[in-house]
């Protein structure tokens, strides 16, 4: 069995500028960024180079119709290099982006296309969470069929992946805490997958560790704290990337696409809202396995036991961060309990197929149900 894989070489810069410096943005590549990170990191540098503002295409979650749009408008330009720099919309779209991209970019995600890398991919993430630089997992909202899917391919991995602390200082507080989040997911769901290794199980447990204490400072010392913690924010989310790059993520994100598809909720956003139901349902099922030893560091952390109410006790501790919210306030009816249950099981069993013990379709259901 393969135990670890990491494809983009991996940079590290305290700066912009420093990654500027070594890398040379020049007229032969092509940057995707927002005007928000433009202005302040790339512009005082009076760097030349082609420029496509991703907020001009579109708001929100990627969409196969605003990668159209994109694909459509970078024709314009000549280059070689793909930057990607932004968080994970930006990041998700370049890489689709550095494919030979057909008419309807769909029919990637279908499979009614084979992908075909044409452009060097370097992704800076401007967030804390997705970890989307070292995996090869784009996903997108395709409008025409009314479902996100994703795409994960050897083509859809970035060359290089580069770390910059100072680009993530702007990151809302909200979707700091909603994207950190979605690293912590990363880390359990990975950990507690069939595919991890001694390996990936590191990069995962460590990430657990460095996210929960840099929430306990945050909790302890107000919001503006994460600022002194963004280097560790930073890594962790890639430490994660890396784990559930190889061993993949669970129920936990195959639940949250039913409501991030529907009502358009971002996907960290989306993912907090399933986690800790969805671990209750496994320590239901089977407290006394591998589960054991993640719950320990929850548990040191928070200064709680480690038995069946640990995840009450995680959930009323990142509430102090940011509210969990019922499903019902995004939207969802209560006839979607079932849709949107029939809809997981159709359509993501490669997510399932990761779960720490096997979910019965009542079981989905009942998850839904309690979240409502």
């Amino acid at each position: 069995m393969q135990a670890l894989r990491v494809v983009p070489k991996v940079f590290y810069f305290d700066t912009f500028k420093e990654f500027n410096d070594e890398f040379k943005v020049g007229k032969k590549d092509l940057l995707v960024t927002n005007e928000w990170m433009y202005t302040p990191y790339v512009a005082p540098l009076g760097v030349e180079t082609n420029v496509i503002l991703q907020e001009k295409f579109g708001t929100g979650e990627p969409s196969d119709e605003m990668i159209d749009a994109m694909a459509a408008e970078m024709k314009k330009y000549d280059f070689d290099r793909i930057i990607a720099f932004g968080g994970g919309t930006i990041v998700d779209i370049c890489k689709v982006l550095a494919l030979d991209v057909p008419e309807k970019s769909v029919d990637l995600f279908t499979g009614a296309v084979a992908p075909k890398k044409i452009k060097e991919l370097v992704v800076v993430p401007t967030t804390c969470g997705t970890g989307s630089e070292v995996t090869n997992v784009a996903i997108a909202e395709l409008k025409s069929l009314h479902v996100k899917k994703g795409i994960a391919v050897d083509e859809t991995y970035a060359d290089i992946a580069v770390l910059v602390p100072e680009t993530v200082k702007g990151l809302p507080y909200k979707f700091f805490v909603t994207s950190s989040v979605d690293a912590l997911i990363h880390a359990i769901e990975s950990f507690l997958s069939p595919k991890a290794s001694p390996f990936t199980e590191m990069y995962s447990l460590k990430a657990i560790e460095m996210i929960m204490a840099g929430y306990k400072e945050i909790i302890a010392k107000g919001q503006d704290e994460r600022l002194n913690n963004l280097k560790n924010f930073c890594l962790a989310s890639c430490y994660a990337g890396i784990a559930f790059g190889n061993a993949g993520c669970a129920a936990v994100h195959a639940l949250s696409y039913s409501i991030g598809g529907a009502f358009h909720v971002p996907h960290g956003e989306a993912n907090y809202q399933f986690f800790t139901e969805v671990f209750k349902m496994y320590m239901r099922k089977d407290p006394n396995g591998k589960i054991q030893q993640a719950n320990q560091i929850f548990a040191d952390i928070l200064g709680v036991p480690n038995d069946e109410k640990l995840y009450d006790a995680l959930e009323d501790f990142l509430n102090k961060l940011i509210a969990k919210k019922p499903l019902r306030e995004y939207g969802m009816v209560e006839a979607q309990i079932d849709e949107f249950t029939q809809s997981t099981v159709a359509n993501q069993q490669r997510l399932l197929g990761n779960n720490y013990v096997f979910l019965t379709d009542e079981e989905i259901r009942e998850i839904f149900a309690n979240l409502y």
